[in-house]
C-alpha cells in the first residue's frame, strides 16, 4: 500500500522592495532657494546693524579708543578693572534699579485699572476713554517732559498749586535730590501706560463672554469672578507686560537727560547708567571706557529678563 503525502503548495513570497528614498523635487529646491533670497536683506541688515556693533562695541572695551584721537591701543582689562572700582558706575545703576522699581508696579496696575473701566464702558464713552489713555503715548519725548517741567515748577507750577489748597507746602520736585527721581518716574508713568493698557484691553475683549455668566450663575461676584477668572486668564500677558515694562525702565535716559538738562539732578540723584556711558563717551570722549559700561549695563538686562522669564514659567508650571 503506497502512502501518498500530500504536500500543500505555497505561494511565492515577492521580496520586500528596498527602502530608498526619492531624489528631492526641483520644485522644493526652488521654494528653498527662494525662501533663502526672501530672508537674505533681514539677515544683512541685522548682521550690519546688531551684529557688527555688539562686536565692534566688545572690542572697543579692551581699547583706549577716544574721540580725542585717531589711533587707539589694546589695553586688556583695564577698562573693565577701572569700571568695577569706579563708585559712579554703582550709583547710576541703582539709580537706574531704583526707577525700574518705582515705575514697573504702576505701569501694570494702572494700566489694567484702565483697560478693566475701558471694557466694561459703554461703546459711546469707550473710544474716548480709548483716546485719552492712549494718546500721551503718542507724544514726543520733548513735549512729555516741556509739559511736566512747568507743573513741577515751584512757584507757579499745578502740582504744588494743588498741594497748596490742602494746606502742603510747596516741593521743589526737579532740584530737590529725594524727589527728581519720583518726579521722573511719575511722568513716565503719565506717558508710557498707554501702552500697556491696549495690551491688556486686547487681552480682556479675548476672554469669553459666556465664562463670566457661567461664574454669575453660580454664584459668583464681582471680586470672585475678577480673581478667579480675569487675572488667572490675564497672566501670560501680565508676564509680557512686565517684561518689557523692567526692559524699557531699565533702558532710562531722554527724560531724565531732559527734565535735569543734563545735569543728572543734584548730587546725581537722577543720572542713569546709560546717562553715565553718555557723559563718559561724549563728553569724557573715552569711547573704550563706555563701551565697557554699557557692556555690564548689557549683562544685567539679560540677567533680569533670564529671572523674569523664570519665575513666571515656575508660576504657570505650578497653575
Amino acid at each position: 500500500m503506497t502512502q501518498h503525502a500530500s504536500t500543500a503548495e505555497t505561494p511565492a513570497v515577492a521580496p520586500a522592495p528596498r527602502s530608498s528614498s526619492p531624489p528631492p523635487a526641483r520644485g522644493t529646491a526652488r521654494r528653498s532657494a527662494a525662501g533663502i533670497w526672501f530672508v537674505l536683506p533681514f539677515t544683512v541688515l541685522f548682521a550690519a546693524f546688531l551684529v557688527w556693533p555688539l562686536i565692534a562695541g566688545l572690542w572697543a572695551s579692551f581699547t583706549d579708543r577716544s574721540l580725542a584721537k585717531e589711533d587707539s591701543s589694546f589695553v586688556g582689562l583695564a577698562n573693565w578693572i577701572e569700571m568695577f572700582g569706579d563708585p559712579a558706575v554703582w550709583q547710576s545703576l541703582w539709580v537706574t534699579l531704583l526707577f525700574t522699581v518705582f515705575t514697573t508696579p504702576p505701569l501694570v496696575a494702572i494700566a489694567l485699572a484702565m483697560a478693566l473701566l475701558t471694557h466694561r464702558a459703554t461703546a459711546r464713552i469707550g473710544w474716548f476713554l480709548r483716546f485719552s489713555y492712549f494718546a500721551p503715548f503718542l507724544m514726543p519725548v520733548a513735549v512729555v517732559t516741556l509739559i511736566w517741567e512747568w507743573m513741577y515748577q515751584p512757584g507757579f507750577g499745578m502740582i504744588n498749586g494743588l498741594l497748596e489748597t490742602v494746606a502742603i507746602p510747596g516741593v521743589s520736585w526737579l532740584t530737590d535730590e529725594n524727589t527728581v527721581l519720583l518726579a521722573i518716574a511719575a511722568t513716565t508713568v503719565w506717558w508710557t501706560v498707554g501702552f500697556n493698557y491696549l495690551l491688556y484691553l486686547a487681552a480682556l475683549q479675548g476672554i469669553p463672554r459666556y465664562v463670566y455668566e457661567a461664574a454669575a450663575l453660580d454664584g459668583a461676584g464681582a471680586w470672585r469672578r475678577f480673581t478667579s477668572i480675569t487675572l488667572p486668564l490675564l497672566r501670560r500677558t501680565t508676564a509680557l507686560i512686565v517684561l518689557l515694562q523692567m526692559v524699557a525702565s531699565l533702558k532710562l535716559f531722554d527724560q531724565a537727560y531732559l527734565m535735569t538738562n543734563g545735569s543728572g539732578g543734584p548730587n546725581y540723584a537722577a543720572r542713569p547708567i546709560i546717562g553715565y556711558v553718555f557723559e563718559t563717551g561724549f563728553t569724557g570722549l573715552r569711547i573704550g571706557y563706555a563701551s565697557a559700561i554699557s557692556y555690564l549695563f548689557f549683562a544685567v538686562i539679560i540677567l533680569v529678563s533670564v529671572l523674569q522669564l523664570r519665575l513666571f514659567s515656575r508660576k504657570e508650571d505650578a497653575a
